[in-house]
C-alpha cells in the first residue's frame, strides 16, 4: 500500500552541522492495518512523516502510495490522499471557526471554495451523524468556536476531520501526547474505533509503549534512521518491548559518548 524505497535525507549537508537521518531506507506498509513507529528522539520518526507528506523534500528515493509515485508531488497534492493529526490539539483545526465550519471545510478538502458558499450547501445532517459516532456531544455544539473546546475535544475533532474523506493513509504524530492520561486513553479508543470502522491504513508515532501494544497491529522501532525491530503487536509483550526499547536508548547513548 505504502512503499518507500531507497529514501535518503540529510540536513545541512557539507557543513559542521550535517545530520544524516536516512540513507537508502526501505519500508512497506500493508493496507488497512495500524502500524506504530517507536524509537528515541532523533531516530527519524517525525522526519519520516514529513517526507511522506512532502513537508520536507527527500534527497533521493521513491514514495509510492497505493501504486502512485508521490515522491515529487507538492505537499498540497499529497494531502488529498494523506490525513494527518499532530501532537498539538490546535494544529489540526481552525480555532476561530465553529465546529460546523471546521467540519464543512474538511468535507471539501482539496477543492476550491469560499466559506460563505460552502456553508450554504453544507450537509449538516451528515456532519451531525459523523460527530455522533464519537459520542462526545460535539454534535450539540455546532455553532461553538473551536477555541472554546477542551484539548481532547479539539483532538477528536481534528481526527474526525482528518479521516472525513477517508484518506488512503492517516498519519498520527503522537496525537495524544499533550493530553492527560484519562483523555489520552479515550482518544486512543476513539481512534481505534474510527480507523477500524473506516478501514483506513494508519501509521502512528508513540512513546507510550502500553498503548503501542494495545492499539497497534504492527510495531516498528527505529534507531538512527534504520529499522531495528519489526514485529506484530500480538507477538511481543509490553515487558519485552520495554526492555528492547530501553536497550536501544542505552546503545544510542553509549555510541554518542564514544
Amino acid at each position: 500500500m505504502l512503499k518507500i524505497n531507497n529514501l535518503s535525507k540529510t540536513f545541512y549537508p557539507n557543513s559542521p552541522e550535517e545530520q544524516r537521518i536516512f540513507s537508502d531506507f526501505d519500508l512497506n506498509i500493508e493496507r488497512n492495518i495500524c502500524t506504530t513507529i517507536i524509537g528515541p528522539n532523533g531516530c527519524g520518526k517525525s522526519t519520516l512523516f514529513n517526507l511522506i507528506t512532502g513537508n520536507i523534500p527527500s534527497d533521493a528515493g521513491t514514495i509510492i502510495l497505493d501504486g502512485k509515485d508521490i515522491s515529487k508531488l507538492p505537499e498540497e497534492e499529497r494531502s488529498k490522499d494523506i490525513g494527518k493529526v499532530s501532537q498539538d490539539p490546535s494544529k489540526g483545526v481552525a480555532n476561530n471557526l465553529t465546529i460546523l465550519e471546521n467540519m464543512a471545510i474538511s468535507m471539501k478538502k482539496g477543492e476550491d471554495f469560499t466559506l460563505r458558499s460552502l456553508l450554504k450547501n453544507v450537509d449538516e445532517e451528515y456532519i451531525v451523524k459523523k460527530l455522533q459516532e464519537v459520542n462526545l456531544g460535539l454534535e450539540n455544539k455546532l455553532t461553538t468556536k473551536v477555541k472554546y473546546l477542551s484539548g481532547g475535544q479539539k483532538q477528536t475533532l481534528a481526527l474526525i476531520m482528518a479521516a472525513m474523506k477517508k484518506p488512503k493513509l492517516l498519519l498520527l504524530d503522537e496525537h495524544t501526547a499533550a493530553l492527560d492520561p484519562r483523555t489520552s486513553r479515550i482518544i486512543m479508543e476513539k481512534t481505534q474505533d474510527l480507523i477500524h470502522k473506516e478501514k483506513i491504513t494508519t501509521i502512528q508515532i508513540s512513546h507510550n509503549l502500553r498503548y503501542v501494544i494495545e492499539f497497534s497491529e504492527r510495531i516498528i522501532m527505529l534507531q538512527k534512521g534504520k529499522v531495528v525491530l519489526d514485529v506484530m503487536a500480538n507477538e511481543i509483550t509490553e515487558e519485552e518491548l520495554t526492555r528492547l526499547y530501553n536497550e536501544n536508548i542505552e546503545k544510542e547513548s553509549l555510541n554518542e559518548n564514544l
